[in-house]
């Protein structure tokens, strides 16, 4: 794999980077974090300027989640209202899902960054549920940056460890979103049982 990316890589350099991350932070089934770390390992072996992969990846990485943000924020409301029952999501779930990212919204869009698939997802229900673009524009940023920091530091120092390094990466992620929903699922019992001892009390 690190042979075919570097071929890509010669021929095309950072824009490589740049449409890789964006493509994927958009929706198109796209590796940009594979490539981000193939990068980072490159840069090691001279063939980039780490700093210029760090800072290539991060505007791709924010344009690419802002495309989804505007998706989201047009269509996806009516599309999700329309056809969401399809895949579970009634009414009264996306209400739940306007009150969450009300609440937790900003945190969501920084860390969902780190979990491969939830970062598109976040960016486009960000947008369906009418999150303040500034607000999402300033957390996104920031999980953009620091995403591209760490990722291609990973590539940079451990990308000679290729295949660990991917197995390592899978099951951190697995980790976040197992202890992701955990929370989730026990912020929504403490609430729901705070509200029933409400309602008996009054």
């Amino acid at each position: 794999m690190l042979d075919t990316l570097l071929g890509y890589f010669v021929s095309y350099g950072y824009f490589v980077v740049f449409f890789g991350v964006m493509l994927e932070n958009a929706g198109v089934p796209i590796p940009g974090e594979t490539i981000l770390l193939a990068a980072g390992f490159f840069a090691a072996q001279g063939h980039f300027r780490l700093w210029q992969v760090i800072a290539t990846a991060a505007v791709g990485a924010m344009i690419g989640d802002n495309i989804g943000f505007a998706v989201g924020h047009s269509i996806g409301r009516s599309v999700l209202e329309r056809y969401g029952r399809y895949i579970f999501l009634t009414r009264k779930r996306l209400a739940h899902l306007d009150k969450f990212f009300a609440s937790h919204g900003d945190k969501t869009i920084l860390f969902a960054r780190f979990v491969a698939g939830l970062r598109v997802f976040a960016a486009l229900f960000a947008g369906a549920s009418r999150m303040h673009w500034r607000t999402f524009l300033l957390y996104n940023a920031a999980g953009a940056i620091l995403w591209s920091v760490v990722i291609s530091l990973l590539g940079f120092f451990f990308g000679h460890s290729w295949n660990l390094l991917e197995r390592w990466i899978g099951r951190t992620t697995g980790v976040i979103v197992v202890a992701a929903l955990i929370a989730i699922v026990v912020t929504m019992v403490w609430r729901r049982r705070a509200l029933d001892g409400k309602k008996r009390g009054n």
